[in-house]
């Protein structure tokens, strides 16, 4: 006789409860216990899921994109050393660099990071070697990224860390942060990576290669990310005063005793639909925010690139965007971070009267562009799309007059906020709008 076991499952049929008897051959109970074990083997759990995005966790972070503008075109046989501001601290650093719009291999022969010492110095006692896959050098394919093997480095939330990187061979500078606003010191000829004192050569504004800055928090934490343009990326405030009002947040948040991280993925003429300055917001949300890991909240500020650049003696022929394509490209990025479980935090589109009236970018504020504006924000108000707002609009407009900026908070470009501009941004946010 067949060695059975019953199985007795309840299920509902045409609205009355029934009960069904399942015959299994005893002799299949051990593949069907295998089975059940592959399946927990290979299903993480909650806890391990968590672990897999707050392990490691971006402290800071510069979106990569191509060269443009007074960036030279190449170093050879040179150190770059990089001051980066980070948001959180941690027990161990590793660093993200990328070559992702450089067509040609780049060799990074050495690698070290350390504390900032003040201009273009470190604190020797804190240098810590940076390894790839166990080698001191690495190679960059072109469109690739790399991350540094881990480093024990203990670092404080709000501190500045070196960045030195040795290019050995000529190296084209194909993938960059154009609005560094921290200065990038250049060696002359020589490895310099582990030099406490730098031989300064040349400086600029501007990020080279380096991307990120990874930290291993002593307890599960989270990332705030700020996806934005010029206005997110603080061009026009102070060079080394960390004064973005991405910067500010952070601060604000590490006053208030909540241990996350402030990304800041923001790109000076960056736009939701259209390639330019870096690649569009649509094409670029994957990379700087959807795989970063341990994300909760997303605030973005992109539009107003989309409504002025048209038209200007830079772009004359440029694509002209409707309200309603811009309101769609903001569907499918809040659409795309909801299915990731992503809060996204919306602002409207700040005032731009007037703005960049005195160069070749004449034309980019028109009356038809305000009322494109007006319709933009108007949706971002009402629709209810996002999971909450921050109105950066109505904290920067100047009250008797709104299409424009207010005069204490005007860079003097009429577009982009000064210091106490991108400060008064930063504190009008409700941080129980990020918790």
């Amino acid at each position: 006789m067949r060695s059975c076991v019953f199985l007795l499952r309840s299920s509902d049929a045409a609205g009355s409860r029934k009960r069904r008897i399942r015959f299994i051959d005893r002799r299949l109970l051990p593949v069907l216990a295998a089975a059940a074990l592959a399946v927990n083997f290979f299903a993480p759990s909650a806890a391990s899921a968590e672990n897999q995005t707050s392990s490691w966790i971006s402290s800071w972070t510069a979106s990569p994109q191509a060269p443009r503008g007074l960036i030279p075109a190449s170093f050879s046989n040179r150190t770059i050393r990089q001051i980066v501001h980070l948001s959180i601290g941690g027990n161990g650093v590793r660093v993200r660099l990328s070559n992702e719009f450089g067509t040609k291999p780049v060799l990074i022969g050495a690698a070290t990071v350390a504390m900032a010492g003040g201009n273009s110095d470190i604190v020797s006692a804190s240098l810590r070697p940076l390894t790839f896959g166990g080698s001191k050098s690495v190679i960059i394919p072109p469109g690739a990224p790399v991350v540094s093997d881990p480093a024990a480095f203990n670092v404080a939330p709000l501190s500045d860390v070196a960045v030195s990187l040795y290019l050995p061979a000529a190296t084209d500078l194909g993938t960059v942060h154009a609005t560094g606003l921290q200065t990038a010191f250049v060696s002359t000829t020589g490895d310099y990576t582990a030099s406490a004192e730098f031989p300064v050569v040349d400086k600029f504004a501007n990020r080279f290669f380096l991307t990120g800055v990874m930290v291993e928090p002593s307890s599960s934490t989270r990332a705030i990310v700020t996806f934005g343009d010029s206005i997110t990326d603080g061009t026009a405030s102070t060079v080394n005063a960390n004064a973005r009002w991405p910067d500010v947040l952070a601060r604000r948040l590490k006053d208030a005793g909540i241990d996350v991280a402030v990304l800041n993925q923001g790109i000076a003429g960056n736009r939701v639909l259209t390639d330019g300055a870096g690649v569009s917001a649509l094409a670029r949300f994957e990379r700087d925010v959807l795989s970063q890991p341990g994300v909760s909240h997303v605030v973005i500020l992109l539009g107003i690139n989309d409504i002025g650049w048209p038209g200007t003696a830079i772009e004359p022929g440029g694509i002209v965007r409707t309200a309603d394509e811009i309101i769609a490209g903001y569907r499918q990025l809040i659409e795309r971070a909801h299915l990731r479980s992503i809060k996204v935090i919306g602002s409207p589109l700040t005032p731009f009267e007037n703005a960049l009236s005195g160069g070749p970018n004449r034309g980019y504020f028109a009356p038809e562009k305000e009322a494109k504006r007006l319709a933009v924000n108007n949706w971002i108000r009402t629709s209810g799309a996002f999971d909450g707002i921050v109105d950066f609009d109505r904290v920067l407009a100047d009250p008797a007059h709104p299409s424009a900026l207010a005069a204490a908070y005007d860079s003097g470009d009429h577009l982009h906020p000064n210091d106490a501009g991108y400060r008064a941004m930063a504190e009008s946010i409700d941080l129980k709008l990020l918790q």
